[in-house]
């Protein structure tokens, strides 16, 4: 089935298999069936049977699913199976904190540059790498031939960057700025808005105060 056939819904999910598939691999369980992983992971056999179907399936009845296997498959299908480079625009707390996590490098997110506009922090050594000035963004990304760009700035400042970012060739933007950037159809933008996830929290908790 192509890739426009498969909804956002069964895409959202697949980082979570990966997540519970490594941590069956570190417990060193070789098969696992539906029925069990479904009570792993708190949705029904028959949603991840629907879901893994998408994609040929990757078990059989009554043998389970091969835990590497299945690993490796749905690694292939978030595109883990190879490297993919990136800046970080915005040096702030944020910015500093997604160049300091290590598991992206693990996943194969290599980091290459973070860059800002403030002489303050020009400079600034974050992990291995140096904060550099925002006007070298344009001949780094095309220098390096980085594929995806992380925006942690304000919502003015992300506009204007977005643009340069497409100019320079960019066509994946991860999005933590508080705007919806409007770019060309073939830019892939992934929105991250912390309030908008933390005020989710906030309804579900005032639903459970006013069932108490």
């Amino acid at each position: 089935m192509s890739e426009q056939k498969i909804s956002q819904a069964v895409i959202s999910r697949l980082p979570r298999y990966l997540r519970y598939l490594g941590d069956l691999k570190d417990e060193g369980v070789e098969r696992i069936s539906s029925h069990d992983l479904s009570i792993r992971m708190h949705v029904t056999a028959s949603q991840i049977r629907q879901d893994f179907n998408h994609f040929g399936g990757f078990g059989q009845q009554g043998y389970g699913y091969n835990v590497n296997y299945l690993y490796d498959e749905i690694g292939k299908i978030l595109g883990l199976d190879h490297k993919h480079t990136m800046v970080i625009i915005g040096a702030g707390n944020l910015g500093q904190a997604l160049a300091n996590y290590m598991n992206f490098e693990r996943r194969g997110f290599i980091i290459k540059g973070i860059f800002d506009r403030r002489e303050e922090v020009i400079g600034k050594p974050v992990r291995n790498l140096e904060i550099q000035d925002i006007s070298k963004l344009e001949s780094f990304i095309k220098d390096n031939e980085i594929e995806i760009a992380v925006l942690t700035l304000p919502k003015a400042g992300a506009t204007e960057v977005s643009k340069i970012l497409v100019g320079s060739g960019i066509t994946a933007i991860w999005n933590f700025a508080h705007v919806d950037l409007e770019l060309p159809d073939d830019v892939i933008v992934e929105n991250v808005h912390l309030s908008e996830s933390l005020m989710k929290l906030s309804y579900k908790l005032n639903q459970q105060k006013n069932r108490e």
